[in-house]
């Protein structure tokens, strides 16, 4: 089956397909379209998409600005793809990384009667029923929903976070288009498949399906607030289940200051390096203790309330760490900060991420030099998340794949430490995360720890035992039966077998050309049947016939470039 099947073949589908591969090649990406081979699968009797270059104004930008505009004009879909890749340095260069940071959800916001349609849907009740009062106005706007502010009839404030109408089909069918050009991607362009694109799809499917159920986020919210339950120095909002489902969530409307607006916290009386140490500390224990961390903190997510508490908004995206990545990034860090080179080899061979052995000597090298360039700075300069994301480029060159969730720590600790020199230019990560992993190494190497690990091990060579005679006497009986199968399958030779395909289409369609032509001539040579113009009329019918195929057979070639 084709991968472009994958791909709803409804009209709208089909609409929105060339309308995404027309924004592409406006931008400038004519080049990767026709790479793609997406004209094999689109045509329908006529070329859908011309293949052309951008505009002189649009040449002046860098391919990465012009990458971000087009997923931009390409909607809401994209600029959240965009946004996904923008935290992962293994799979996008740094110049794309920069520009993809920038996307923003400029949509107008929809109309008020629209909202409270869709709050009366969710909510079952008339707006007016359920709460005291309702601002029409947003006081935010995004791709996915927009937030108005309400009173319920309690008395209490509230943020309504309120999902766009049809969103839903609109994310359905751009998923769908997206998956069908990552199978493209991975069999047409070269290398496609070191990046994953169809990984890569299904992780943002996933990702952008549980975005759009704001019940998920309502829970994550819950999540949060119980496991800080004990920090005095933040605060979660509330949120109120009753008046919240799939399509809105409706929050504590809580305000506070920015942040990063160094200058009014200090007018108000806050302590920015205080504000700073709880912040760093804060994160940390999401990272380390609680294995589920906040991964969009930027300054619009965090506020500060009287008493220097963090007030923390948007958790649409989170990251987790379960113990074995806890343990293996903290291992990872030691190593770097004690410049352990070998160490570090050790731990990428023992995760299993390391196994082209060719590759060690120059990956050692460039270790210890991405070491030396960190060697002479101070601690208290040393900028961890920078760090993470230097190490991880050197191991993408190398194919070695990090997991999602550590992309996303490097850029949340990349934001955190933004902040926390912002709010202190004394600022210093290290000092706060080196209690964290040495916790961790300590309660690793703990003796109840070390008891659990080994009975987890004597558990698997339990099972093991036992499943071996199994699998062994399986495996004898389909070697005896002749049903031991292997399944192999080539890769790289799409293209090739496509413009075969091309070639002995055209080469086909020429034999019947030349037929036609041969036919209407010996039919020309007789004076039978009907007569037009002096000439046997189904003669002049099969030139009239070949010459239209010929003429189209031309155009063909031509528009494909390959004379």
């Amino acid at each position: 089956m084709l991968p472009i099947t994958r791909i709803n073949r409804n009209i709208r589908s089909l609409k929105r397909y060339r309308q995404v591969l027309g924004i592409l090649i406006q931008y400038g990406f004519g080049h990767i379209v026709e790479q793609l081979n997406i004209d094999y699968y689109v045509e329908l009797g006529k070329r859908i998409v011309s293949l052309g270059t951008a505009s002189r104004e649009l040449e002046r930008l860098s391919q990465a600005e012009r990458m971000r505009l087009a997923l931009e004009e390409l909607g809401p879909t994209f600029i959240k793809l965009g946004q996904l890749l923008s935290t992962r340095p293994d799979v996008v260069p740094a110049e794309y990384l920069d520009e993809l940071k920038k996307l923003q959800d400029r949509v107008p916001a929809v109309d008020s009667d629209l909202i409270r349609a869709q709050l009366h849907l969710e909510l079952g009740q008339p707006v007016e029923d359920l709460f005291e009062s309702f601002e029409p106005t947003p006081i935010a706007t995004a791709s996915i929903a927009q937030v108005h502010r309400g009173r319920l009839k309690t008395g209490e404030q509230v943020a309504l976070k309120i999902r766009r109408p049809n969103i839903e089909s609109v994310i359905e069918t751009d998923v769908d288009i997206l998956m069908g050009l990552a199978y493209l991607v991975d069999k047409h362009l070269p290398g496609g498949e070191m990046y994953d694109p169809i990984g890569l799809v299904k992780e943002f499917r996933r990702t952008i399906y549980r975005e759009l159920d704001f019940s998920r986020e309502g829970r994550t919210i819950d999540r949060f607030s119980s496991n800080l339950e004990d920090n005095e120095h933040v605060r979660i909002p509330k949120v109120y289940w009753e008046y919240s489902g799939r399509s809105v969530l409706t929050m504590e409307y809580l305000s506070g200051i920015k942040i990063s607006n160094v200058d009014e916290l200090l007018r108000e009386g806050y302590d920015p390096k205080l504000i700073a140490r709880h912040g760093a500390t804060t994160f940390l224990e999401q990272v380390f203790e609680h294995g589920f961390f906040h991964a969009d903190p930027h300054p619009g997510n965090l506020h500060i309330l009287p008493g220097n508490v963090i007030c923390i908004f948007d958790f649409g995206m989170v990251g987790r760490l379960d113990d074995d990545l806890k343990y293996q990034l903290t291992e990872l860090l030691f190593a770097v900060l004690k410049r352990d080179v070998d160490h570090i080899i050790s731990q990428l061979l023992y995760s299993g991420e390391l196994v082209d052995e060719s590759n060690v000597k120059n990956l050692k090298r460039d270790l210890a030099e991405f070491i030396d360039d960190y060697y002479d700075v101070l601690l208290q300069d040393l900028k961890v998340g920078k760090m993470l994301i230097d190490f991880i480029e050197i191991l993408t060159e190398y194919r070695i794949k990090f997991p999602s969730n550590l992309m996303l720590l490097s850029r949340s600790l990349i934001a955190m430490e933004g902040i926390g020199r912002q709010l202190d230019p004394e600022f210093n990560m290290v000092e706060h995360l080196r209690p964290f992993t040495e916790r961790i190494v300590k309660e690793r190497y703990s003796p109840a720890n070390l008891s659990k690990e080994l009975s987890k091990t004597v558990q698997s060579y339990q099972s093991l035992g036992k499943s071996l005679p199994r699998d062994i006497k399986e495996f004898i009986n389909r070697v005896n039966r002749n049903k031991f199968k292997i399944d192999l399958e080539h890769r790289g030779l799409e293209r090739m077998i496509t413009d075969l395909d091309k070639s002995t289409n055209r080469i086909s369609f020429s034999m019947v050309i030349a037929a036609l032509i041969i036919g209407s001539s010996l039919i020309m040579q007789t004076d039978k049947g009907p007569i037009l113009f002096g000439f046997p009329v189904l003669g002049l019918f099969g030139y009239t016939v070949a010459g239209f195929l010929g003429f189209g057979l031309a155009i063909a070639i031509l528009r494909s470039g390959r004379m």
